[in-house]
C-alpha cells in the first residue's frame, strides 16, 4: 500500500478519475519537477528559500538545498515517483555531511545558484527577518518530495517528527484535465502549522546585546587571547582583519571591511565578504562575547547593522600588544 493523491473531475454531472502520469501527457517528471520547483519553491511549503540546485557532497548530488527563515539547511530530496525508506536513507546520509559545513561553504552553494551572496540573498527574500540574529546551519530539516509515499515511510516520518526530527514528505499529483489544462495538486505528511511550530521548539536561541563589557586590563588581555587563539575562520578575521583597520583608522565602515576581506583573498566578492562581514558583525553582538565590545566600540544606523567600527583610544596599546603577543606565537 502507498499513500498518494487521487483526482476526480465533475463531466456532465458525474465524477470521472483523472488518471494521466506526466509520462504519457509527454512530460519528464524529473525534468519538468525541478523546473517547475526552481520557478516557483512555494509548492514545497512557506518560507523555504532555494540556494542550491544539484549540490555536490561526498555522498552524492543534493536535489535542492534550502534554508528557511530560522536559518536552518533543508536537504531536498526528488522521487519520479514512489517514496521509499531508501530516500530517507539517503536525505540522511546528506544531513549528516552538510551539518559540518559553515556559512562560507553554504555563502560558496549560494553564490553558485542564484549569483549572490548567502547574507544578501537571505536580506532580498525575507526581508521581516533579521539575518544578523540568524544561527546559520544549527540544525538540518529533510523534505521528500515525490508522488507517493509508502505507508511504512510515512509511519516513520511521523515517528521521527515526534522524536524531534524535522523531516516532511510533499506528496504531489500530476493532472491533466480532459481540456488539456495541466495542474499540480500537493500534500503533506506533517501539517506545516505542526512542523513549523516542532521546528521553532527545536531551535537554540543564542542571546544577543550590545552592552559593552567591564573586565580589569589584565582580565581582558586574557580573554581575548584565548578568543583570538581559536581555531575558527570568525575569531582569526576579527584578529587580521578588523583589529588591524581599527588600529590603523579613527573609524572603519563596512565598506572598508569588504574590501579588506577581498584583499586578504578572504572573499571572492564583494557578496561573499558582505556574509563574511554579517557573520563578524554577529559574532561580536553575541551577549557572552562582552569582551569584544568592551574594546571595539559601532555605531547601529539600524536595529539589523552594525556600522563605524572603532577601538577606543584607551584600548589601542592593549590589542596592538595582543596582536605582536599572538604573532610571535604563530611563528615560534
Amino acid at each position: 500500500m502507498a499513500t498518494e493523491i487521487k483526482v476526480w473531475q465533475i463531466v456532465n454531472g458525474n465524477l470521472e478519475l483523472i488518471e494521466t502520469t506526466m509520462i504519457e501527457a509527454g512530460r519528464k517528471e524529473t525534468e519538468d519537477l525541478e523546473k517547475w520547483i526552481k520557478n516557483n519553491p512555494l509548492i514545497l511549503g512557506q518560507d523555504i528559500l532555494i540556494i542550491g540546485n544539484q549540490v555536490p557532497t561526498k555522498a552524492g548530488l543534493i536535489d535542492f538545498l534550502g534554508i528557511d527563515k530560522l536559518g536552518n539547511l533543508i536537504i531536498i530530496e526528488l522521487k519520479r515517483d514512489r517514496l521509499s525508506r531508501d530516500a530517507l536513507a539517503q536525505a540522511i546520509d546528506y544531513a549528516s555531511e552538510i551539518s559540518s559545513w559553515d556559512v562560507d561553504k553554504i555563502s560558496e552553494v549560494c553564490t553558485k545558484y542564484t549569483g549572490q551572496g548567502l547574507g544578501d540573498y537571505l536580506n532580498e527574500n525575507f526581508k521581516d527577518v533579521d539575518v544578523e540574529d540568524l544561527i546559520i546551519n544549527e540544525s538540518q530539516r529533510i523534505l521528500l518530495v515525490g508522488f507517493s509515499i509508502e505507508d511504512s515511510l510515512s509511519r516513520m516520518i511521523e515517528w521521527l517528527s515526534n522524536h524531534g526530527v524535522s523531516i516532511n514528505a510533499v506528496i504531489l499529483k500530476y493532472i491533466k484535465t480532459k481540456n488539456g489544462e495541466e495542474l499540480i495538486a500537493r500534500t503533506v505528511i506533517i501539517p506545516e502549522e505542526i512542523e513549523r511550530e516542532r521546528t521553532k521548539k527545536r531551535q537554540i536561541s543564542i542571546s544577543m546585546s550590545d552592552e559593552p563589557g567591564n573586565y580589569n586590563d589584565q582580565d581582558l588581555e586574557n580573554v581575548l587571547i584565548k578568543y583570538l587563539s581559536e581555531d575558527r575562520p570568525t575569531p582569526q578575521r576579527i584578529r587580521k582583519i578588523l583589529f588591524p583597520l581599527c588600529l590603523k583608522h579613527p573609524v572603519v565602515t563596512r565598506e572598508m571591511i569588504k574590501k579588506e576581506l577581498i584583499n586578504k583573498g578572504e572573499a571572492i566578492d564583494e557578496g561573499k565578504a558582505g556574509t563574511i562581514l554579517t557573520t563578524i558583525s554577529r559574532e561580536i553582538g553575541i551577549k557572552a562575547r562582552d569582551y569584544l565590545r568592551q574594546v571595539i566600540q559601532y555605531d547601529k544606523p539600524n536595529p539589523w547593522e552594525k556600522e563605524n567600527y572603532r577601538i577606543p583610544e584607551k584600548y589601542k596599546e592593549l590589542v596592538q600588544n595582543i596582536l605582536s603577543k599572538l604573532d610571535k606565537q604563530e611563528f615560534a
